[in-house]
């Protein structure tokens, strides 16, 4: 499927002030921006797309720059914005528009960078929540996300129960495993170890080579071996490298083009930080708290969001059902093939 026409209906892409913040740390930040996108008709029933780690707002994108989910979101799509207006968020903590390290600091009129407050996936969505009532919507019909944005669209379902009818989440677990911490720790630590980071006062993105490297460790758990095996099988880069390793640097590349670094290790943490039974004793328990439908979707080859820890949460919600998904792709199925699973969405939402 296919945007047949991203600038038919209305869409908006601005920012929104919230006003004063408070983390949940206890910080305070005095004014806090989201930017976001809009897209379909404004009296619509709305749908909630949360993002993934190096995503933002644009999910549906326009004719110059599709977005991230263009083809699962559009006219005649999955998510049919004939029927639905889609509002997409950049987080909190985030370096698309939002309030986050590289914005500026109004008391001391430099960025933020690693003096900004610690984020997590609550405090997100609480800036998300805060965001929407200023934009005078009080219920949505779903959430949706995946990866990192599926670990809200986890944290929307309990915070705010009554808020939604149904919640969509892929290729997330309702806590980040171990193995996800470990390669999130070896991404933080090469970017810290990069003597030009300087403890988050770099000069530039551009200096970090460490950020490089961040970004090709968390490619690798992106993308399946069976997938590389056939995209790439050992083949050559003009004579100098293989393709896989072409691949990988021109990967690393284009990140510190497209993100900033302090942005990413804030991210990082909060990532690891996820779990649903934080305070709520343990994730089974959460789990029965849930009063929306809750759809779940795991991948296979995904390595670090893996069906066996999405599917028993699954079936521990009182209205909850599990689809898992066919690909080479690992977890960025989540981005890609919406023909294999974008249908069971369509059906879902109805």
């Amino acid at each position: 499927m296919s945007l047949r026409n991203p600038t038919s209906h209305p869409r908006t892409n601005q920012s929104i002030s919230i006003g004063t913040f408070t983390f949940e740390s206890g910080e305070v930040l005095s004014d806090v921006e989201l930017a976001y996108e809009r897209y379909g008709p404004t009296n619509a029933p709305v749908i909630l797309v949360c993002h993934a780690l190096t995503g933002n707002q644009l999910a549906v994108g326009s004719r110059d720059e599709r977005g991230w989910w263009a083809g699962l979101i559009g006219e005649d799509c999955p998510i049919d914005t004939n029927r639905y207006q889609v509002i997409t968020f950049n987080v909190l903590g985030g370096c698309h528009g939002s309030t986050g390290p590289a914005s500026i600091n109004p008391d001391t009129g430099k960025p933020y960078r690693q003096t900004f407050p610690k984020v997590t996936i609550r405090d997100m969505v609480h800036a998300q929540y805060e965001a929407l009532q200023h934009l005078g919507i009080t219920h949505v019909h779903a959430i949706a996300g995946g990866s990192l944005g599926g670990m809200q669209t986890y944290e929307w379902g309990l915070l705010y129960p009554d808020f939604m009818k149904k919640l969509f989440i892929l290729a997330a677990t309702p806590y980040l495993s171990d193995y996800g911490i470990a390669f999130n720790h070896i991404g933080a630590r090469a970017i810290k170890s990069d003597p030009h980071f300087r403890n988050g006062d770099y000069h530039s993105n551009e200096d970090l080579r460490g950020f490089e490297i961040a970004r090709m460790t968390g490619m690798v758990t992106y993308r399946s071996s069976t997938l590389f095996e056939k995209r790439f099988d050992r083949s050559y880069h003009a004579d100098t490298s293989y393709e896989i390793q072409s691949y990988l640097d021109y990967q690393g590349d284009k990140i510190k083009e497209r993100f900033d670094a302090n942005s990413y290790l804030y991210l990082l943490e909060a990532m690891n930080n996820h779990d649903i039974g934080r305070g709520r004793n343990g994730w089974p328990q959460a789990a029965n708290q849930y009063k929306a439908e809750v759809h779940t979707f795991s991948f296979e080859h995904d390595l670090l969001y893996p069906e066996a820890l999405i599917q028993p949460f699954s079936t521990a919600c009182n209205k909850g059902k599990h689809h898992h998904i066919s690909t080479d792709y690992g977890h960025d199925g989540f981005l890609v093939e919406f023909d294999r699973w974008g249908k069971w969405v369509e059906e879902q939402l109805t």
